[in-house]
C-alpha cells in the first residue's frame, strides 16, 4: 500500500519516511493514552532579588553622663605631728600609749624620770634660804649705817655752832664733816648689799620656777588629738629633743589620697570636687573630696599633686595604694557607644543610617563616660547609626539594619 502511494505522488523517499514515522508515532500516542503524553515545558526562572548585608545599628539617645578624671596615688596623713620631750637628758620612766591609740589633746603619752630635777630644786631652795639670810644681814647693816649717819650729822652740826661762837676749831669741824660723808657711804653700801641680796633671791626664784616647769614637762603630752602612727619611745632610754620623735600623731586621724595627675587633667580639678576612692584590694568606693590642688607642676615629669581627703573610718590606712574617680561635671547629654564613633586626625565621625542607606557624618564629641561618648553636634536624638565603626560599609551603601541589644551597646 505504501509503495503504491509513493509512486503515484512522486514524493522523495526521505520525506516519505519522515511522514510515515510521524504518523506512526501519532498512532502510538493515541493508543498508549496519557502515559506517553508530552510533558509541559518548564517556565523560565524569575530574576533573583538582591540580599542586603545585615548591619547592627544603634540609636543616639539622651542619658546621664559624668565627666571624671581617674587618678592613682598613695594614702597619707593630712598632717603629722611629732611629739618630742621638752626636757633633755632625762630617762623615760613609763609609757602610757601605743601605736593605733586614739588620744586627746594634752594627753600624757610618756613620763620622764624626775629625780634629778627634784634634787636640783632642793639645792636651789637651800640657796634661796641662804640669800634671804644674807639680805636680812644687809638690812641690819643698813639700820646701823643709818644710825651712824645720824650721829655724825649731829656731831658736825654741834661743832659748826661752836666754831661760829669761836669755841670750836676749823679742824674739828672738817673732821666731823668727813665722818658724816664716811657714814653716808657706808649706808649706801649697805643698801646696795640689800639690793644685791634681793636680786640673788629673785635669781634663785627664777631657777626654782624653771625646775618646776621642767617637772611639769616630765609628762610628755600630745599637743593635738589624733591617732598614734609611730612610737619610738622605750622605757629607760634617754629622751632628747634633737633625736627621733618619741611619737608621731596623725592629727584628728585625717588621711588623704595624694595622686599625681598630668598637666592636662589637673587643669580640670578644683578644691571641693567630689571623688570616689578605691583602695588596693578593696571593692567598696569611699567618698572623698578634693582638699588641695598643687599650684605647680613638676618640670620633668609634667605631673602635679592632688590631695583628696577621705573618711578615716573607711578602713583605709596611711601607706595604702589607691585610685580615685574625681567627678568634674554631671549632666544629661546625647550619647553614642564608643564603638560607633571613629576618631582620626580630622576629628570624629559616625555612620548615620537613613532609609537603609549609610551616610558618614562629622560629629563633635565631649564627655566620655564608660563605654559612651557625648555627641555635642552632628546628630539629633533618635538618629540611627552603625553600632560598630569597624563594620565594612561605605558612604552610600544600602544595608539591612539590625537593632543592637542594650547589653551589646553597653559593652
Amino acid at each position: 500500500m505504501f509503495r503504491k502511494f509513493t509512486k503515484s505522488a512522486g514524493i522523495p523517499a526521505l520525506k516519505l519516511a519522515l511522514i510515515a514515522g510521524a504518523t506512526y508515532a501519532t498512532i502510538l500516542t493515541q493508543q498508549a493514552g496519557p502515559a506517553f503524553a508530552q510533558e509541559p515545558a518548564t517556565p523560565a526562572p524569575a530574576q533573583t532579588e538582591i540580599k542586603l548585608p545585615s548591619i547592627i545599628v544603634t540609636e543616639a539617645v539622651e542619658k546621664p553622663m559624668v565627666d571624671r578624671v581617674i587618678a592613682t596615688g598613695t594614702i597619707r596623713p593630712v598632717e603629722e605631728v611629732y611629739v618630742q620631750p621638752l626636757v633633755d637628758a632625762l630617762s623615760i620612766k613609763a609609757l602610757n600609749a601605743d601605736v593605733g591609740d586614739e588620744v586627746k589633746a594634752d594627753s600624757v603619752l610618756a613620763t620622764l624620770n624626775e629625780d634629778a630635777l627634784l634634787l636640783q630644786k632642793s639645792q636651789l631652795q637651800a640657796n634661796k634660804a641662804k640669800a634671804q639670810a644674807a639680805v636680812a644681814q644687809y638690812q641690819a647693816q643698813v639700820i646701823e649705817a643709818q644710825a651712824n649717819v645720824a650721829d655724825t650729822i649731829r656731831q658736825r652740826d654741834r661743832l659748826q655752832k661752836l666754831s661760829q661762837s669761836g669755841t670750836g676749831t676749823v679742824s674739828q669741824l672738817e673732821q666731823a664733816s668727813a665722818a658724816v660723808e664716811v657714814a653716808q657711804a657706808r649706808l649706801n653700801a649697805a643698801k646696795q648689799a640689800v639690793t644685791v641680796g634681793e636680786s640673788d633671791i629673785k635669781v634663785v626664784d627664777a631657777q626654782i620656777d624653771d625646775i618646776d616647769l621642767k617637772l611639769a614637762r616630765t609628762g610628755v603630752k600630745t599637743p593635738v588629738a589624733g591617732v598614734i602612727s609611730v612610737r619610738n619611745a622605750k622605757v629607760g632610754a634617754i629622751a632628747s629633743g634633737t633625736g627621733s620623735p618619741l611619737f608621731t600623731i596623725i592629727k584628728d586621724g585625717a588621711i588623704e589620697l595624694v595622686a599625681d595627675l598630668s598637666e592636662t587633667d589637673i587643669q580640670k580639678i578644683k578644691a571641693g570636687q567630689k571623688a570616689l576612692v578605691t583602695v588596693a584590694g578593696g571593692k567598696v568606693k569611699i567618698e572623698g573630696k578634693v582638699r588641695l590642688v598643687s599650684p605647680t607642676v613638676d618640670a620633668v615629669t609634667r605631673l602635679g599633686a592632688v590631695h583628696i581627703v577621705i573618711d578615716d573610718e573607711s578602713g583605709a590606712r596611711a601607706g595604702m595604694y589607691g585610685s580615685a574617680e574625681i567627678v568634674i561635671t554631671e549632666t544629661n547629654a546625647l550619647a553614642l557607644p564608643l564603638s560607633a564613633v571613629t576618631t582620626g586626625r580630622n576629628g570624629s565621625t559616625a555612620r548615620k543610617v537613613e532609609d537603609n542607606v549609610v551616610k558618614q557624618v562629622k560629629i563633635e564629641t565631649g564627655i566620655q563616660d564608660g563605654g559612651f561618648v557625648q555627641v555635642v553636634s552632628g546628630l539629633d536624638a533618635g538618629d540611627i547609626v552603625v553600632a560598630k565603626a569597624g563594620a565594612f560599609v561605605r558612604d552610600g551603601d544600602k544595608i539591612a539594619p539590625v537593632p543592637a541589644e542594650p547589653a551589646a551597646i553597653a559593652n
